[in-house]
């Protein structure tokens, strides 16, 4: 269960039913993130035209991640792992404990919730969208 920017608690195993896509990113407002955020905003309509759901998730608290989701215009979901801190990145391998983050993490879930593909970034480096389509195509046919 994590809230989103309004602070409206979201369940995460309330995911399947649909394929959802969770994309963990490490800093709100930091030009990596910011630049993957506008990435999956530019390209949430292709996505969500296959039926699959996408959430990002941060360790950052709400306020920031609604000021952040408001200065870059998204409409999609953005949660906090904030508290307990990290919970849901450690649940899925991803969290830096080093610099109490999430790692950079994206995570394909099936219908059922079943893990179908992932990919771990390294730090500072964005992951390319083409690899969401891709995958995304995979799972849907």
């Amino acid at each position: 269960m994590l809230p989103n920017t309004h602070g409206t608690p979201v369940p995460l195993a309330g995911l399947r039913g649909a394929p959802a896509l969770l994309v963990l990113l490490p800093y709100a407002f930091s030009r990596t993130c910011t630049s993957e955020l506008g990435e999956l905003r530019d390209g949430l309509g292709s996505l969500e035209a296959t039926g699959v759901r996408v959430l990002a998730v941060s360790c950052d608290p709400v306020p920031a991640l609604r000021a952040w989701a408001e200065q870059e215009r998204v409409g999609l979901d953005l949660l906090s792992d904030f508290w307990p801190h990290g919970a849901a990145a450690r649940a899925l391998g991803a969290f830096d404990e080093v610099n109490g983050v999430a790692r950079r993490g994206s995570f394909l879930l099936d219908a059922g919730g079943v893990l179908r593909w992932s990919v771990l970034g390294p730090s500072g480096r964005a992951r390319p969208f083409d690899a969401y389509r891709a995958a995304v195509a995979d799972l849907v046919g």
